[in-house]
């Protein structure tokens, strides 16, 4: 199936959280919520201008799907949505929580806020991704930053910005049991820091080789920025705004939780 067309479970799942349009609004009746998600969804896997979204598949001009995804980023409606998917996981026991993953390689960008020029390419303006996943690769969190900045620095953003995730008996959980990052994280206050919130830091110490086995456990992260990045939207970063540009990472981050959900049910 197309990645773009939202089946009729996906749509049972994000309807609910939509904000509803006024009873009497000025103007013309409005694109249907469920096609200009449509719209949205072309436009973050085939990274054309919105201008070029094409009037034939009925999903509404570029630019009424660029208001419709203003409008629900400000409701909070894909951050809502990756956490209600979380805690379907959760529940279905999809969820790893003796380790987590930490990342940050670089996408290519535009310009907009959260840029500086890279250390590693030539100090052309770009954004960095930051991801921390569970064990079975299932994104907990992206932060995105100009790519002068260090992946370090993020860590306990990373950690500190899991979202609670319910699902199961008891309070909700925002804690893995460890954290695993190579040795762009080595870092003694980032290992305190990690120990306080009673998680295990594994991280490999600069000058010291690698700690064994622990590739064949990072590799889940690799995996999900491959996954996240197939959304050619977040490849190449062309929203100036912030805001929306982490709209789009929070919707691709929901729909890796839904294909994963939907194979283990299936």
């Amino acid at each position: 199936m197309r990645p773009w067309i939202v089946d009729d479970d996906l749509w049972a799942v994000i309807e609910p959280l939509l904000p509803p349009w006024p009873e009497r609004s000025p103007g013309p009746k409005p694109v249907p919520d469920r096609l200009c998600l449509q719209g949205i969804l072309y436009v973050l896997h085939q990274d054309i201008a919105w201008q070029l979204l094409p009037l034939e598949l009925g999903f509404g001009s570029g630019q009424t799907c660029w208001r419709r995804l203003d409008r629900w980023q400000q409701a909070g409606v894909f951050d809502q949505l990756h956490r209600v998917l979380l805690s379907e996981l959760n529940a279905a026991g999809e969820l790893d929580w003796s380790r987590a993953c930490v990342d940050g390689p670089r996408p290519r960008e535009k310009g907009g806020a959260a840029t500086g020029p890279s250390p590693v390419d030539r100090r052309k303006t770009g954004s960095k991704h930051h991801l921390i996943c569970d064990g079975n690769g299932a994104p907990l969190k992206v932060v995105t930053t100009a790519a002068n900045v260090n992946d370090v620095t993020q860590a306990l953003a990373l950690v500190d910005g899991i979202p609670p995730v319910a699902g199961r008996p008891g309070h909700p959980r925002r804690r893995p049991d460890a954290v695993l990052g190579d040795k762009a994280y080595d870092s003694r206050t980032v290992r305190r820091e990690l120990r306080k919130r009673r998680i295990m830091p594994v991280i490999s110490c600069k000058g010291t080789p690698n700690i064994k086995g622990l590739g064949k456990l990072r590799y889940v992260v690799e995996q999900t920025f491959a996954l996240l990045h197939q959304c050619k939207r977040l490849a190449v970063r062309w929203e100036r705004r912030l805001e929306l540009h982490d709209a789009f990472v929070s919707l691709a981050c929901g729909l890796i939780c839904w294909r994963r959900l939907k194979k283990a049910h299936s």
